[in-house]
């Protein structure tokens, strides 16, 4: 348990960031996964419009830091070389 008042300040920071990072995470998570669900009903124009949607979240949860930002750009690579597949 933390003992100094600089120490408690921290883990009132630590835990406030955390449940940022858990809403930022889910937010991009849910966008993800109306691409995938797109993908997997077949509808080009639906998963072309659904990644149009998520592309921007996913790269800004790379940029703050939620997921790694090669991570955010390899899946933004990987959905949209899906996507592409999909509609040829």
């Amino acid at each position: 348990m933390a003992n100094t008042s600089s120490a408690k300040k921290a883990t009132r920071k630590i835990a406030h960031r955390t449940s940022v990072n858990t809403l930022r995470r889910s937010r991009m998570r849910t966008f993800v996964r109306a691409v995938e669900d797109a993908i997997t009903s077949g509808d080009a124009k639906k998963a072309s419009a659904a990644l149009q949607v998520a592309e921007p979240e996913i790269v800004r949860a790379g940029q703050s830091g939620i997921i790694h930002r090669k991570a955010a750009s390899r899946k933004v690579s990987r959905l949209s070389k899906r996507v592409k597949k999909l509609g040829s």
